[in-house]
């Protein structure tokens, strides 16, 4: 794959692709198991980044009873180009201290293999948010003892410490994306560094390195694939072991538009680069997403 071809680009008019090609094709499910997922997280009161960040696969993952819980709120503190989570930081609240014992009932009910926890970013907590991690991994652990978990954390601000409390926690899986390449950070997320990123991950390492680290980039963004093949370096330098890498597609018309869509050819060539890097395993498609299928590698890796 050359430079030219992995380059994003926008069409000669100057303006993004306005339609999907032929090869995004979004999953749909006629299951009651959708309408059944729905209502457990109605139920219990409980937030996905499914509905909130408008995911592409929710008809698919919902139709499998299956879904990433959203802790700490719908409000973050951070404002990235990319992402459809509400910034409204009038809706910002205290930690739920009931939230964690939600989350594992429902991943009891919803007979969870694989339970994947993600939050909005926190900066305005004193741990970032980390204890709310903390408590749900040990309120799961409790109550759903067969289900492995993944804490799929923000940056912390780069501090460790939020970092250490949730890696003594009994999670299986520590989840930071990178999300893109150096360059287009001031871009796609404004409030955030790339080396922090880089560090965390190290740290992660680090700390607890019998505990399998995992990260993954958007693509379609504006990279190049030397920037690309760069960031994968960088991951593998920190011991990263699971990548995943997806198509960017725009949740809604204000945030950033995409400037070229990969071919699922393309996303094949990276996955057999980055496991030739050393990756353990690989999930590189255009719709592939941090926690997508996530059980049925995670278990079987």
């Amino acid at each position: 794959m050359n430079e030219t071809s992995q380059t994003a680009r926008c069409t000669e008019t100057g303006k993004a692709p306005s339609r999907f090609p032929a090869w995004i094709r979004v999953r749909m499910t006629g299951s009651g198991k959708f309408d059944k997922t729905r209502e457990i997280l109605r139920r219990h009161e409980l937030n996905t980044v499914c509905e909130e960040a408008h995911c592409p696969n929710i008809g698919e993952c919902y139709g499998h009873l299956t879904a990433t819980f959203l802790i700490l709120g719908k409000s973050c503190t951070r404002r990235c180009a990319f992402c459809a989570v509400d910034h409204d930081w009038s809706n910002i609240a205290p930690p739920d201290p009931d939230e964690p014992e939600r989350v594992a009932r429902a991943a009891a009910e919803m007979g969870l293999r694989h339970v994947v926890i993600t939050s909005v970013t926190r900066d305005d907590l004193p741990d970032r948010g980390a204890g709310q991690f903390v408590r749900c991994a040990h309120a799961i652990r409790r109550l759903h003892p067969s289900a492995t978990i993944e804490a799929l954390i923000p940056d912390f601000q780069g501090e460790e410490e939020p970092l250490a409390a949730v890696l003594a926690s009994p999670v299986d899986v520590l989840n930071h994306n990178i999300e893109t390449v150096p360059r287009l950070y001031p871009i796609v997320r404004r409030n955030a560094d790339y080396r922090s990123s880089i560090s965390l991950l190290a740290a992660a390492e680090r700390l607890r390195p019998d505990l399998p680290t995992k990260s993954g980039l958007m693509l379609g963004l504006g990279e190049t694939a030397s920037e690309v093949h760069d960031t994968l370096h960088d991951l593998r330098s920190v011991g990263c072991a699971f990548l995943i890498l997806g198509q960017y597609l725009q949740p809604g018309p204000v945030q950033m538009p995409v400037t070229r869509y990969l071919e699922p050819k393309e996303f094949e060539q990276l996955r057999i680069e980055a496991l030739e890097m050393g990756f353990r395993q690989v999930v590189s498609a255009p719709l592939a997403r941090s926690s997508y299928h996530a059980a049925d590698y995670h278990l079987t890796a």
